[in-house]
């Protein structure tokens, strides 16, 4: 007896409602053994889709690391359209969104070139002019999205109405450089073209705008930092003075702060992160 309940007892069992354990049989052991396959399929499944994902997902990851993230809440639309307001030689604005150019880089607003004769010019500014002429010929500008930078402005490549490519452009007249760090000598050709002509900055001598940020990362303004040209009515009208010098907890609005960044000396210790918006704390 011992030995056949030690048998029994190695098989399946389930209770009957009479108390009694019985062995089950046909369609229900069918069922029994068969419970658990759809579970197991379904973590076949998953395990193939993502197998099949992977690649995908890794690629995605890569470029996400390419770009800056953009500031919480914003995310890259395919292309903005509208009429610009310009910041300097590479960065312009559209409805409030901040835009450099893709692949070249323009002198910065502070920056000082020497002419043929050998004469400083604001070759910074110069180049922000010949960028507000060009546009305002052809309105509005379409700007395809690339990525975002490290100051959260969306990089892309621009054309105006008619179709001119904006980055081209600059590049070919001179106001701008191609960039090969980023553009893969997309514009060598147009550079050439400008050097041949001594267009632009290559009338006279200069420092690569990369070159002049890194010798003047104290006091050099980014790239993307407001132009007077864009604000000749508020230099014109509001009464401000660069001195005393001020932080940010003794200036009252927004457009006090901007002027200061755009006029004064001093002006960049109230832009700590760089992005061209002085006290953010007040715009």
């Amino acid at each position: 007896m011992a030995g056949l309940v030690g048998v029994r007892m190695s098989r399946p069992y389930r209770k009957n409602p009479s108390n009694r354990w019985q062995r089950p049989t046909g369609a229900k052991l069918w069922r029994r053994q068969f419970a658990s396959i759809p579970a197991a399929l379904g973590l076949l499944a998953v395990a193939g889709v993502t197998a099949f994902l992977a690649p995908s997902a890794a690629q995605h990851s890569d470029n996400v690391s390419v770009a800056s993230p953009p500031k919480a809440g914003r995310t890259a639309a395919a292309s903005l359209t509208g009429i610009a307001s310009v910041i300097d030689g590479d960065t312009i604005e559209i409805h409030g969104q901040r835009i450099r150019f893709n692949g070249i880089d323009a002198p910065e607003s502070r920056q000082l070139c020497k002419n043929a004769s050998g004469a400083d010019y604001p070759c910074g500014r110069r180049s922000a002019q010949a960028l507000d002429a060009f546009l305002a010929a052809s309105r509005p500008v379409q700007c395809t999205f690339v990525t975002w930078d490290r100051y959260h402005r969306f990089v892309g490549d621009c054309r105006r109405a008619d179709g001119t490519s904006v980055a081209a452009w600059m590049v070919e007249h001179g106001q701008a450089l191609d960039w090969p760090r980023y553009s893969r000598a997309a514009y060598a050709g147009q550079q050439a073209t400008a050097k041949a002509a001594k267009a632009g900055l290559w009338a006279g001598t200069f420092q690569v705008p990369w070159e002049w940020r890194a010798a003047h990362a104290e006091g050099a303004a980014p790239s993307n930092r407001p132009l007077g040209i864009i604000s000749r009515p508020l230099v014109a009208q509001s009464g401000y003075s660069c001195q005393p010098r001020r932080t940010c907890s003794q200036i009252g609005s927004c457009d006090e702060a901007q002027w200061y960044l755009q006029n004064c000396s001093w002006g960049g210790k109230l832009d700590r992160d760089g992005d061209g918006q002085a006290c953010e704390t007040l715009c």
